[in-house]
């Protein structure tokens, strides 16, 4: 085949696609115009267009407006019969121009508008927008790529996506709204990005994003122009999808580091709740209603409280192996107060500062209080945040967290150690006095009264008061334990942590520090085998050990059995805990072994006593 042969071939095609397309549209446009001349014929019939069969965009009027009452449209006059051909022919022309004027007249078909999107990418996200519904189809987050530096979705359900909107008894979910705004807009500058409805009466609904270069807030309104409703009905039907991988196969307590709740703010109280079937919750003055996973959670929130109704739902994730604990779906239905509803919806990584600094109580999602313990919800919440507070700055002298870590171990236990010998100190006392305490027992076992003052003798000549004894040897416990807790949640859930490496094979603090995947111990550690629980597990043991060897008061058989039930609970759970969290008690471990050897070997508490630098043994009361 020779070049002109190539040439003429391809003129030939593309004549036969010009003649197919062209033949196409003329087919396209006589179809239109019989269209047009049928609706014409049909209009010229009624007299009124009821408002329940009046034709719209989408084959739904908004709810409030009224149907327009329409005049029969007048096809043309009875023809006048003339003789002369020139009036007859004049005739005949104006025939013509009133029936092109009255096909003019006749109404347009029904704008068919096509499935679109709006991706717009800030510094914090990339929203992508559907026009079916007006809605938020996809939301990927920027603050937590993955290790191969990937953003993850937050949306669960794509196909679902969030903020479907009813008004009144009207579902806009399927409906197709306009939108003239490119596929992908990189935002710089304040931008806005509208939905439009036009109903048969030209009745608008505009739905309106509004965007921020840095900011972690879309601002959403729904404005009603023609119209008017009493309420309206938000709903997040998609779901939220957790950003971190959950460790394969059952464990103890693997999934209770993996958070999925509904969450709320009413009342000046931040509330989280989980639960397996469907909540309807007490009507109540929102300022924000939302959802939850480990690291990140958006909400709808308002610009003032509303008394909104709130529904929730959980919605099972089927997954392979992976203990996923679900997510839910969310409405939010209130009365319209004005000729638009609008709100703010948040997309929240969960870092203290940042969500701190929005004066919404966003941060008690990450740490709340308790309802058993008054006030909890501010003195825990404030232990936390300084306990996260001294992390951060310890990792910006020397920037790793796993020595961060090591360091506030170090300072927590330093302030306890006064707590920590006083208890020691209370319980050696008490446990001197066993011996007496026994034959007491056993001298006065059936006269109580005189059981009882011969005891309080024996702590008045010894100088031993029960109640100072309880003091020190309670309290300090006391005192200790929201300290604990507080790293214990903190670690757990500090977005600071993730992905943070420490030192030899620990490379992500907030996970386990599996070093082998080829074997794994089932409902413990599932996802392969870490070194860090083995090495809490010895130091519990002699942490255990040393701390009982010490106490008097404790029967020999529960001491013995407590040193082997302390380091099988811990390595249980720590199996699957993240590894700054077993860290910090390894170190903590270490801290009490020491800490326990150095008092017991200068006579403290419980160490031996001396005379003239000799080591004196107490007499044995023989029973």
């Amino acid at each position: 085949m020779n070049k002109n042969t190539i040439v003429g071939s391809i003129l030939i095609g593309a004549i036969m696609i010009w003649w197919f397309m062209s033949t196409s549209a003329n087919n396209e446009a006589a179809a239109r115009a019989e269209q047009a001349k049928k609706a014409a014929e049909k209009a010229a019939a009624a007299q009124v267009v009821d408002s329940s069969e009046a034709p719209s965009a989408n084959g739904l009027l908004l709810p409030g407006s009224t149907a327009e009452v329409k005049a029969a449209p007048v096809l043309g006059a009875a023809t006048p019969t003339t003789e002369s051909g020139a009036d007859s022919a004049n005739v005949i022309a104006s025939e013509a121009k009133q029936s092109t004027a009255d096909s003019a007249a006749a109404p347009e078909a029904p704008k068919v508008i096509a499935p679109r999107t709006v991706t717009v990418e800030t510094d914090k996200f990339i929203m992508t927008l559907t026009n079916k519904g007006g809605k938020v189809q996809s939301v990927i987050v920027k603050a937590l790529p993955d290790s191969a530096n990937h953003f993850p979705e937050l949306i669960q359900d794509t196909a679902l996506g969030a903020l479907d909107l009813k008004l009144g008894g009207a579902d806009l979910s399927e409906v197709m709204f306009d939108v003239d705004a490119p596929e992908w807009i990189n935002v710089e500058n304040d931008t806005e990005v509208q939905f439009v409805f036009t109903d048969a009466n030209g009745n608008q609904l505009v739905r309106s994003y509004g965007f921020t270069k840095s900011g972690v807030a879309v601002r959403q309104v729904n404005k009603f122009k023609g119209f008017r409703v009493e309420n309206y009905e938000l709903s997040w039907k998609g779901g939220m999808r957790e950003t971190e991988v959950i460790p394969k196969g059952k464990s103890f307590g693997g999934t209770s580091y993996f958070f999925s709740e509904v969450i709320f703010k009413n009342s000046e109280i931040t509330e989280r709740e989980t639960f397996s079937d469907a909540m309807a919750f007490d009507e109540a003055n929102y300022y924000w209603v939302g959802l939850r996973r480990k690291y990140v959670a958006m909400s709808v929130q308002f610009d003032k409280p509303v008394p909104a109704k709130v529904n929730a739902k959980h919605i099972k994730v089927a997954t392979e192996e992976v203990p996923d604990p679900g997510t839910y779906s969310l409405s939010i239905a209130d009365e319209v107060r004005g000729d638009s509803v609008a709100y703010n919806f948040m997309v929240l990584p969960l870092q203290w500062d940042v969500v701190e600094s929005l004066g919404q109580g966003y941060e008690k999602i990450i740490v709340t209080g308790s309802k058993w313990f008054p006030g909890s919800s501010v003195w825990f919440v404030w232990i936390c945040k300084w306990l996260l507070k001294l992390l951060n700055f310890f990792y910006s002298i020397i920037p790793n967290y796993g020595v961060a870590i090591i360091l506030v171990t170090f300072i927590v236990r330093g302030f306890t150690t006064p707590f920590t010998i006083k208890q020691m100190k209370s319980t050696s006392a008490m446990g001197k006095l066993k011996p007496q305490l026994d034959e007491i027992n056993v001298k006065y076992r059936s006269d109580p009264q005189k059981k009882q003052a011969a005891i309080m003798e024996l702590y008045a000549k010894n100088g031993v008061n029960p109640l100072a004894s309880c003091t020190g040897g309670c309290l300090p416990m006391i005192i200790q334990m929201p300290i604990f807790m507080g790293l214990f949640f903190v670690l757990g859930r500090a977005v600071e942590l993730r992905g943070m490496p420490a030192f030899l094979w620990i490379t992500d603090l907030s996970r386990s520090d599996v070093i082998f995947h080829g074997i794994s111990i089932p409902f413990i550690m599932p996802d392969g085998l870490a070194l860090l629980p083995w090495i809490m597990v010895v130091t519990t043991y002699f942490q255990t050990k040393v701390t009982m060897s010490g106490n008097g008061a404790m029967d020999p058989a529960q001491q013995k059995m407590m040193v082997w039930m302390m380091p099988a609970m811990m390595f249980l759970f720590s199996a699957v805990m993240p590894s700054g969290l077993v860290l910090y008690w390894i170190v903590s471990n270490f801290w009490s072994i020491i800490q326990y050897k150095i008092i017991r070997r200068d006579g403290g508490a419980n160490g031996p006593k001396t005379v003239n630098g000799k080591k004196v043994q107490d007499a044995e009361i023989v029973k």
